[in-house]
């Protein structure tokens, strides 16, 4: 283990470079170890109540890290170097030894070649494991050493040697591992057939690389599978963020403590179901506001839990978003500044501006990003957590980072957007996305695309696509949030897209100053008008099976798709014609480019 002076941004360390994920840092693979291996005293704690409170009992600390120049003391992360196995690229040499150069480790072959890590690793199918292929047992294996003794019982393992030979061709079948102790030698073709680490012997230590070998608490049943050392697949992480802002309590709550306070409830509870409670339930209902339906509910116990963390977290954000646009002008001064504007007289088509009630321009918030753990090979694979030394005595450390930006809200007319939903030919084109949600092993971790949040979240690509060019961010740099749920208490439908970073980039300006009513309007139009014809149509319009797992409708990279960083669902759950029409469905702003291209 050794203290690495890395060079990498403060956010990478959360994802895609946290704990467990391989990365190359100045020629060298290597892996960060979990959390418990963390000096806490240069890893300040990072204070979001309301993130700890849906994470439970833990500790958010941003990970070790410098600027400028690094010195001997410099805090910084550890890292462990995976794979372990390299080749040296003067004399081919293959080895896992290590070795120092003035009290520091070298990377260096006794030759004076640069030592390369191995470009395949073994992953464990369903366990999220991950360790090194042990290349001296893979060699002596196979056809050659079931007919050769001197093969079989060969344990030479000085004498490997790792290269390309040019000719066998330039696949798989051109890199070769060759034992010059006994001669034999296999080419990585025989490695990445299904079932080939098992045949060979080869079976899962049931760990992660940093951790000791005694540290297996059970044998691993999964087979091992070869895969590229820098494959996407071998780090899933799994991260939640949440927006720093006062825990405002839902309207529907209010509503709730409202009717459990009013002179008449006891009634209504009193007569338990009768005549008389439905009567009283209506005066309640009647004075309140609400439903008489609401206060029978109330009265008979009924609550409706939050059972999905971000879902929980989204619905303080939203009832949050919605008192600052009832605000006006936010002079609070805090690190949730929103300035709410009204679209009243605000120039653009009448069909988009009907649909939105409300913009927020979002000059300053705070967003915590923590990291809970990572999955590898298959999104089904068991989670493996940040910190595995954490016990009874010591709560977990979570990775996270703080970041200050700034950002453009969008609140939706709830009556408009519910007619527009309740249309059948609506419901059955996002049918098709919630029966593969419902199909895939994996991807009920997404949010359930029901009409709106098909339509809000492709409306949400469309507008970062948009601002890419208007803002002076790079695309890469925006985020968005989606609130876009109608089966919540509260309904939501909105969106926020912002940006957010470690320093003062993500409070230059550059989003707020697009979001009044007036710069708004015509880029949104402007967005609608880009995505009316993609480069891949028509069959991208026409198809209704992109994406991972199909989990796209009309939607690709010429039209809809964003950073995969910027999206929450990984650019999945889109579709183009839910926003502007096709065929056989409407669109919910299907209207707004027919009129604009009316005007003379």
């Amino acid at each position: 283990m050794e203290k690495i002076k890395h060079d990498l941004r403060l956010s990478e360390t959360i994802s895609p470079f946290g704990v467990g994920a391989v990365v190359d840092i100045r020629g060298e693979s290597l892996m960060a170890p979990d959390t418990s291996w963390w000096k806490t005293k240069f890893a300040h704690e990072i204070s979001c109540e309301r993130l700890l409170a849906r994470l439970g009992a833990g500790v958010l600390r941003q990970p070790p890290t410098h600027a400028g120049h690094a010195g001997k003391d410099t805090p910084a992360l550890q890292y462990w170097r995976f794979p372990a196995w390299r080749f040296c690229e003067r004399c081919d040499k293959l080895s896992k030894l290590t070795g120092k150069n003035r009290g520091k480790w070298s990377n260096t072959c006794a030759c004076g070649g640069l030592l390369v890590p191995m470009r395949y690793v073994a992953v464990c199918e369903r366990g999220s494991h991950i360790q090194d292929i042990n290349w001296v047992q893979w060699v002596h294996r196979g056809r050659e050493a079931s007919l050769n003794e001197a093969v079989r019982f060969c344990r030479d393992y000085k004498s490997l040697t790792f290269k390309k030979s040019a000719s066998r061709g330039e696949g798989l079948g051109s890199l070769v591992v060759k034992c010059h102790g006994c001669g034999n030698s296999r080419t990585f073709a025989e490695l990445v057939s299904k079932g080939a680490l098992q045949r060979d012997g080869i079976r899962c230590v049931g760990r992660q690389p940093w951790e000791p070998d005694a540290s297996a608490k059970a044998p691993c049943s999964f087979e091992l599978v070869a895969v590229q050392r820098g494959a996407t697949g071998n780090y899933m992480a799994q991260k939640i963020s949440a927006l720093d802002i006062p825990e405002e309590r839902p309207r529907s709550v209010e509503a709730k403590d409202e009717i459990r306070g009013h002179v008449f409830f006891e009634k209504v509870v009193t007569d338990n179901g009768g005549p008389q409670a439905e009567m009283v339930a209506g005066w309640i209902a009647d004075e309140l506001g609400v439903t008489a339906e609401t206060v029978l509910a109330v009265a008979r116990g009924e609550e409706t839990g939050a059972d999905d963390m971000l879902l929980d977290l989204k619905d303080g954000e939203w009832a949050a978003f919605l008192k600052k646009l009832d605000s006006g002008r936010d002079r609070t001064g805090s690190d949730f500044v929103v300035d709410g504007r009204s679209l009243e007289g605000a120039a653009g088509p009448q069909s988009l501006l009907d649909k939105i009630h409300g913009i927020g321009q979002v000059r300053r918030v705070r967003e915590v990003r923590a990291l809970r753990g990572f999955r590898r090979y298959h999104a089904d694979a068991a989670l493996i957590s940040v910190d595995l030394g954490s016990d009874q005595k010591r709560w977990p450390t979570y990775p996270a980072v703080e970041l200050f930006g700034e950002g453009i809200f969008l609140q939706f007319e709830e009556e408009k957007l519910a007619t527009w939903e309740a249309r059948p030919e609506v419901q059955a084109r996002a049918g098709l996305l919630i029966k593969r949600r419902a199909e895939s092993s994996w991807a009920d971790r997404l949010d359930v695309p029901e009409p709106r949040y098909v339509a809000l979240h492709t409306l949400a690509h469309l507008l970062i696509r948009r601002l890419a060019f208007a803002s002076g961010y790079a695309s890469a740099a925006l985020q968005e949030r989606i609130y876009a749920n109608s089966d919540r208490t509260d309904k939501t439908a909105g969106i926020l897209i912002y940006t957010a970073a470690g320093d003062a980039q993500g409070t230059l300006g550059g989003l707020v100053r697009l979001g009044g009513p007036d710069k708004l309007i015509p880029l949104l139009v402007s967005a609608l008008d880009d995505a009316d014809f993609c480069s891949n149509d028509p069959v991208c319009i026409e198809s209704d099976r992109q994406g991972s797992s199909h989990l796209n409708l009309s939607a690709c990279h010429g039209c809809a798709l964003v950073s995969e960083t910027s999206c929450e669902t990984g650019n999945r759950l889109l579709d183009r014609q839910l926003v502007l029409g096709g065929s056989e469905v409407r669109g919910l702003l299907d209207e707004v480019l027919p009129e604009v291209r009316k005007r003379p």
